[in-house]
């Protein structure tokens, strides 16, 4: 096999299927997912509420095990957490008596603190802080770096989380809405900032999102889901944009409008939303 097609096959998830018990039986939240994913690329995961997505990125976060079927990560099968794939909440998930450097110290110190395989050595305290201090200063944090997160605003408390995902270096970062509880300003803001640092570090990003706009602004394709229950993709987009992306640039981009429309399109109209189902 060719490096090209290993690398057109970053991620790989074959004939993917997850079943959960329930009091009322087996609930079938996804079936046949079938997805390849590039590296350096990144994707968007969209659907309406209940369709599956955040199950589907634990599954490629090794969070959960599929019922059926595979995952491979960079040719070897995920078969639970690894510090190769981190991933950013909602929730920033900080710990509030431990300063920002000391969140993301702790990840550090957890996967370079320590002698791993292959032989490699554990690196010293300078090295760790200096890894802390690079993520911290990637996401503009080195000002709030002694600040604990009750003295920082909800934006900063996840450019606290980014920070600690990226120090880990990993080869894939898996986002569940990291933005979703912010106010616009500031979820345009953090989506501005994610361009730049996907740009500098080159990662391998998927994410859930429920913003079409953010789909499209971030994403290199976006997988657009069908409705839950037995959830599948139902369509993959391409948004073939070229970066970098200025957000108010791309308000009058007949590409841009062409991609969301077709977002919008799949998502009110081939699969009615699922509160309508309900009433």
């Amino acid at each position: 096999m060719s490096s090209e097609s290993l690398t057109s096959k970053y991620i790989e998830i074959q004939n993917v299927e997850q079943t959960f018990k329930t009091s009322k039986g087996p609930f079938q939240a996804l079936r046949d997912i079938n997805l390849t994913v590039a590296k350096g690329e990144f994707v968007a995961l969209i659907g309406h509420s209940g369709c599956g997505k955040s199950t589907l990125l634990n599954l490629i976060a090794g969070l959960t095990m599929p019922t059926q079927g595979s995952l491979i990560c960079a040719n070897r099968e995920i078969g639970g957490p690894g510090p190769e794939r981190s991933v950013v909440f909602q929730n920033h998930s900080l710990l509030p008596w431990l300063t920002c450097f000391e969140n993301v110290y702790l990840a550090v110190e957890r996967v370079f603190g320590q002698t791993r395989e292959a032989g490699i050595r554990a690196e010293s305290k300078a090295q760790l802080k200096a890894r802390t201090d690079a993520a911290l200063a990637l996401v503009g944090l080195t000002p709030a770096a002694q600040k604990r997160p009750g003295e920082i605003s909800g934006g900063m408390k996840q450019r606290v989380g980014i920070a600690r995902a990226l120090s880990m270096e990993p080869k894939v970062l898996l986002m569940d809405e990291p933005f979703g509880a912010l106010d616009a300003l500031t979820r345009a803001k953090l989506q501005d900032e994610l361009l730049a640092i996907v740009a500098a570090t080159h990662s391998t990003v998927v994410m859930v999102t429920h913003d079409v706009d953010e789909a499209v602004l971030l994403s290199d394709r976006i997988v657009m889901m069908t409705n839950g229950p037995s959830a599948t993709i139902g369509e993959i987009l391409a948004v073939d944009i070229p970066r970098p992306r200025n957000r108010v640039e791309l308000v009058e981009d007949p590409r841009y409008v062409h991609c969301r429309k077709g977002v919008i399109d799949f998502l009110y109209k081939r699969q009615s939303h699922v509160e309508k189902q309900a009433a």
